[in-house]
């Protein structure tokens, strides 16, 4: 059977599995084919399930019977932070390599019980603390369009499958840009929801009050699909917002969007020209296309990067001090006990771990906790207030995913300011708390390859709606 596993849409699957114009056996088979045929090039899997073809199998009595969902029989790739029962989730860490699930995340199990066949666990940068997925303890992930690129992070792995026809969809985690860069880098579309939207149960945790589990797919309609699937309240998650609340806050549909543009932050140094006139193309497209566009003013949003990597670090050093090499994970044996904390940390982390750790048990530290870590949850604030009353009249706000299109392995990885530096515009959104998409917009042209573009737009919580919208009217021009 011939299927266009590079052009297929999650969508267009669903609906060709319902008229029987193949199985979820066969499109499960032809992705995991792709997947064991690219993977030696591109590093997209850390571990493909060999029992992928059985729950396809499940598939396709759940749509023989007439009891399928949008997700039946779909496969979709999960990222290595998320627990499936019985597999292993080692958050692309030495520290975690033995580490097997004894339980289903949220997640998973949503995806389980609406049939869907998770077909492999992708790689990223360890405990989701990067840019470029070069930090995994699997090897790095390459970028589809150019392998001596980096496919961006902390989600790469994902992105890749997607992009490269090794899934038809995958999640990811977001924190300060891991869907959305990687998605922009890969030229696929990326979802990062309202913080409570998606269950985190089950997640390895990062930054507790940053992350969020959201889809990576080929079209806006794919990651709208896969979203509502994975959404709703969990009483699991204490941060889980519930369902009554996200209704009462939805607004309308609108024929035509409000899009707020930033200007004075579309051009702040460091953002590659043709990355400003490839958005401000596209901001006259949308405008041409009979969207509102007006201009407007966010202070405070530069300073998010610096809050983030304030806030981030300090939560990291709280999360992963369980990792000690007693509860959990990899140990190194010795004769005192601080030696089997200090070993089995040392050996089992890798050094962007271990620098934001010590970042952020610094931040934390008597006498620079109220200068460094109060100042950044002070001005925190003020930047969702500010973002709030921008909501009231725009509908979506749009800036570029990145500075820059994807860069050469190993370019960044000396200077870990400069990788920082490329989540100027998407961390923002986990600040705030708030939603936020990556839609491709065209390429740009490096070295003499085409490399993907992409637009970001943010709404107010819960207004997902509005991204979707905003992402599908991207997607005609």
């Amino acid at each position: 059977m011939n299927i266009d596993l590079k052009n297929l849409t999650l969508e267009e699957a669903g609906k060709a599995l319902k008229e029987k114009k193949y199985t979820s056996v066969e499109l499960t088979t032809a992705y995991l084919e792709n997947a064991k045929k690219e993977n030696p090039r591109l590093n997209a899997f850390a571990e493909l399930f060999d029992d992928a073809l059985e729950h396809a199998m499940i598939a396709d009595t759940m749509i023989a019977s007439g009891k399928g969902y949008a997700l039946t029989g779909i496969p979709i790739a999960l990222k290595d932070n998320m627990l499936v029962k019985g597999k292993i989730s080692a958050s692309g860490s030495k520290i975690l390599l033995n580490h097997r699930a004894v339980y289903d995340g949220t997640v998973a199990a949503k995806l389980k019980a609406q049939g869907a066949v998770i077909i492999g666990r992708t790689t990223m940068d360890e405990f989701a603390m990067g840019s470029s997925t070069e930090t995994c303890v699997y090897g790095p992930a390459k970028n589809p369009h150019d392998i001596t690129r980096v496919p961006g992070g902390s989600s790469g792995g994902s992105a890749v499958a997607v992009a490269a026809g090794m899934s038809l969809a995958a999640l990811g985690s977001d924190t300060g840009g891991s869907i959305r860069q990687p998605a922009a880098f890969c030229g696929i579309v990326g979802l990062k929801p309202t913080y409570g939207a998606v269950s985190r149960y089950g997640l390895h945790a990062m930054a507790s009050s940053l992350d969020q589990i959201g889809p990576f797919g080929r079209t806006v309609r794919d990651t709208e699909i896969l979203f509502h699937a994975i959404s709703g309240y969990d009483k699991n998650d204490s941060t889980s917002v519930p369902d009554d609340h996200t209704l009462k806050t939805a607004k309308k549909h609108k024929d035509k969007l409000t899009i707020g543009v930033p200007k004075s932050f579309i051009e702040i140094d460091g953002i590659d020209k043709d990355v400003r006139e490839n958005f401000m193309a596209t901001i006259e497209k949308l405008k041409l296309a009979g969207h509102t566009i007006k201009e407007i003013e966010l202070p405070s949003l530069p300073k998010a990067l610096a809050v983030y990597y304030v806030v981030m670090p300090a939560e990291v050093s709280a999360n992963l001090a369980r990792y000690d090499g007693i509860r959990y994970g990899y140990s190194k044996d010795a004769e005192k006990l601080m030696q089997v904390y200090t070993e089995s940390r040392g050996e089992g982390f890798g050094k962007e771990v271990r620098r934001r750790i010590l970042l952020g048990t610094y931040v934390l530290s008597a006498g620079y906790y109220d200068a460094y870590y109060n100042k950044a949850v002070a001005v925190r604030r003020l930047i969702s207030e500010e973002l709030d009353r921008a909501f009231n009249d725009v509908d979506v706000i749009a800036t570029p995913t990145t500075p820059s299109p994807a860069w050469k392995m190993g370019e960044k990885t000396a200077d870990p300011i400069q990788m920082y530096l490329g989540d100027i515009y998407t961390v923002s959104a986990n600040v705030a708390g708030i939603p936020g998409i990556s839609v491709p917009t065209g390429t740009l042209l490096r070295d003499g390859v085409a490399l993907p573009a992409a637009i970001q737009f943010i709404a107010a919580a819960f207004q997902e709606q509005f991204l979707f919208q905003a992402g599908t009217a991207v997607e005609a021009l």
